[in-house]
């Protein structure tokens, strides 16, 4: 169940500013990572030759891809924030996205949102969230950006 909940153009607009909340912790496992890889092309020896990561790799084993840590983001926001009063919605893009340390595999993640700004648009609103994702008891996040959506009424 999401940690805030927020109903139409104006509940949307009052949260500007605040931090939203966390999702739950997340295990990513190796046959995730594998699936990623088999889906984007993106097979680099770091994510998914295991016995070369533990040998070679300067991560000590696999560590998951960068993208598939920013594609957890549509899975783990309801966790945070649940928004009523819009037909629908769209993601719109993303900015600013870093990966400031590894995911290595079998390491848990949660995401955490803060609702930059939210601005009118022509029939609904244009949200930037500033999405965390941090690795359970690393000292610096996995991944940083501001994503940003479209709610339409």
């Amino acid at each position: 169940m999401a940690q805030t909940t927020v109903d139409g153009v104006e509940g949307v607009q009052g949260l500007v500013g605040q931090h939203l909340g966390y999702s739950d912790w997340v295990e990513i496992t190796q046959d995730q990572v594998q699936k990623f890889a088999d889906a984007t092309g993106d097979h680099q020896w770091i994510h998914v030759d295991v016995e070369r990561a533990k040998r070679e790799s300067p991560f000590g084993g696999p560590i998951a891809h960068g993208y598939l840590t920013l594609s957890l983001i549509p899975s783990l926001l309801p966790e945070i924030v649940d928004i009523t009063g819009f037909r629908m919605g769209v993601n719109y893009g993303t900015e600013k996205v870093r990966f400031p340390s590894p995911v290595p595999v079998g390491s848990r993640v949660r995401a955490g949102a803060t609702l930059a700004s939210a601005t009118p648009i022509e029939g609904g609103i244009a949200m930037n969230m500033d999405v965390t994702v941090e690795v359970e008891g690393a000292p610096k996040p996995a991944m940083v950006a501001t994503v940003v959506y479209r709610r339409y009424l």
